[in-house]
């Protein structure tokens, strides 16, 4: 209704404004103007595809305000007369105005573009000598330009009280648009320097070599796929081997969040292959199997290890492009045993059981609250329908619906996977309907406290987790439901009862050999017929849970941190 509202407004509001201005109603026209504004600032957040259209269909944000400047223009003409000197100032200043502001906005591209095609971007490294400027205020340097079309208020309001302050607001509205384009000057002056990748590479390429990076952490993949480099960067921080990150999309630096490790970020194939700084380091890791790892793979010298974003049963976890890499991490006998059943070309000398470093701070205990905690994991519906393992689509909605009409109750967590909806809109729908599901019961807890009569005790109260870490929620739960993925391998550190989906409805026997993680966790079919039993029967597998622990992750002894920095030092012993 308030995307109708706002439409209904911007597309109605301009008319009017012509028509307060051919028949002269100042004080119905400064009326419409000042509503025609406030929906213009609204629409782009209320009904961005309705202004999206209206550009396509050249109506965009810039005829829109010269359409309000036009209507102020006959306004002055019909009450002051255009042989009125005010009018020919307003005029004037009006098109001036335009002026300034498509040169502030060129300077605010210049500037934007010429830090944003930098050929390589740090952090944690010093590259001071490159004189990097700091960005001016954001609304100086929005390369569309719309805050200084705003300028324009001044004179269209000033219309409706007369020419003298119809020009005086044009006048001042050219003082501000001149002054920020002035400001601009100097920032653009000093990013100049910027443009010239040859320098910058030197710089940057003197830095690294002067940190002599020993081990590279390798990252390619879309925005929500960060996670999978940033699960490592702890690990890297504690090895005895000085570690550096490359990454290849710009922006990645921000989503892979804080670490005390270098980061590097080079877009260019060709620029990255030159740089010749990462020559000195013996070992890189790579954590997805992505078309851009080729291009880090043909810098000679480097001996390549792949280790992945979580051991599964997934065919993520035995795929044949493995083979191209020097060795292949895997947690466990488990990631070995997926290799030799899978006969992808991994040769088994190859395959290297490093553990899970990052499990360390996964409590087996759960959260100590008076009721249970269930985890609700599921995985993400793939890149194409052979790895289709998500149950959200299927039976997402009614898994958590069970979990909310359990009794007694139970505090629900919510964990999608962050590239949840990326490819099938169903779990997408699916999605949006469980959260809506425990925003519901949120609502609901928060009414029951506050009683007609009186006041009751706080009912449980239910979690969704989009950015959050996901061993986060484990040290919340008491229980979890999960999809064939990492996860079950992962929450295993815990030793706590788990249950996996069956969204194919292969059977049990089967299953559980098709998936060896699921060996020691409750199997939910589509009915879910055994979700009662998971979570009111008595937990009869966890003899079995500690053995499949040991399988997937390999020995307590020595510890995984102990392991993996011993995979690190063999390279380098090695070489």
């Amino acid at each position: 209704m308030r995307r109708l509202c706002v439409i209904g407004v911007l597309l109605g509001s301009y008319p009017l404004l012509l028509l307060a201005a051919l028949w002269p109603r100042p004080l119905l026209f400064a009326a419409v103007a000042v509503v025609s504004y406030a929906a213009e600032y609204v629409a782009p957040r209320l009904a961005r595809s309705f202004t999206d259209t209206l550009a396509r269909v050249h109506l965009g944000v810039t005829l829109r305000f010269v359409i309000r400047e036009m209507a102020a223009v006959l306004l002055v003409a019909r009450t002051t007369g255009p042989d009125s000197p005010w009018f020919i100032a307003l005029a004037a200043g009006l098109f001036t105005m335009h002026g300034v502001r498509a040169v502030q906005t060129g300077l605010a591209i210049r500037l934007r573009e010429t830090l944003a095609t930098m050929p390589v971007t740090t952090r944690g490294l010093d590259v001071g000598a490159l004189n990097i400027p700091r960005m001016p205020p954001e609304f100086l340097t929005n390369y569309r330009g719309v805050r200084f079309l705003y300028l324009d208020v001044l004179p269209v309001l000033g219309a409706a009280f007369g020419a003298l302050a119809a020009a005086a607001g044009a006048g001042l509205g050219l003082l501000l648009g001149c002054a920020g384009l002035l400001v601009l000057i100097p920032y653009v002056r000093r990013a100049a320097p910027l443009s010239d990748a040859a320098r910058v590479i030197a710089v940057v390429d003197k830095q690294v070599r002067d940190y002599r990076p020993e081990v590279i952490l390798y990252f390619s993949g879309a925005a929500e796929a960060a996670y999978q480099a940033r699960m490592w960067l702890p690990t890297l921080e504690r090895i005895d081997r000085r570690a550096i990150v490359v990454l290849r999309e710009r922006g990645m630096a921000d989503r892979i969040g804080p670490t005390s490790l270098p980061v590097l970020t080079i877009p260019s194939a060709a620029d990255l292959m030159g740089f010749h700084a990462l020559g000195h380091a013996r070992l890189c890791l790579y954590v997805a199997n992505v078309g851009k790892n080729i291009h880090m793979l043909r810098i000679p010298g480097l001996r390549s290890a792949f280790i992945g974003h979580g051991d599964s049963d997934k065919e993520a976890s035995f795929n044949p492009f493995s083979r191209v890499y020097d060795e292949v991490w895997v947690a466990g006998p488990a990631g070995r045993d997926r290799y030799l059943r899978a006969r992808v070309g991994v040769r088994d000398e190859c395959v290297h059981e490093v553990g899970r470093p990052q499990l360390e701070g996964i409590s087996t205990e759960g959260p100590g609250l008076p009721y249970r905690t269930v985890l609700y994991a599921p995985t993400w519906e793939g890149w194409t329908d052979d790895l289709h393992h998500t149950s959200l689509s299927a039976m997402g909605p009614r898994i958590v619906r069970a979990l909310l009409d359990h009794r007694p109750g139970l505090r629900v967590v919510y964990k999608p996977h962050p590239l949840t909806g990326h490819r099938d809109k169903a779990a997408a729908r699916a999605h949006r309907q469980i959260v809506a599901m425990l925003d519901a019961a949120e609502l609901a807890r928060s009414k029951a406290r506050h009683p007609a009569g009186g006041r009751s005790p706080a009912p449980i109260r239910h979690l969704v987790v989009e950015k959050g870490e996901l061993y986060e929620c484990f040290n919340q739960a008491d229980l979890m439901i999960t999809d064939i993925s990492s996860v079950v391998a992962d929450f295993l550190a815990g030793g706590k009862p788990y249950a996996v989906t069956n969204v194919s409805g292969m059977g049990e026997r089967a299953f559980h050999e098709r998936y060896p993680t699921t060996g020691a966790g409750v199997l939910l079919g589509q009915d879910l017929a055994a979700l009662a039993g998971f979570l009111d029967g008595v937990d009869t597998l966890a003899c079995a849970r500690r053995k499949l622990r040991a399988y997937l992750l390999g020995p307590d002894e020595p510890d995984a941190m102990t392991r993996f920095n011993a995979a690190v030092e063999r390279v380098f012993a090695d070489s």
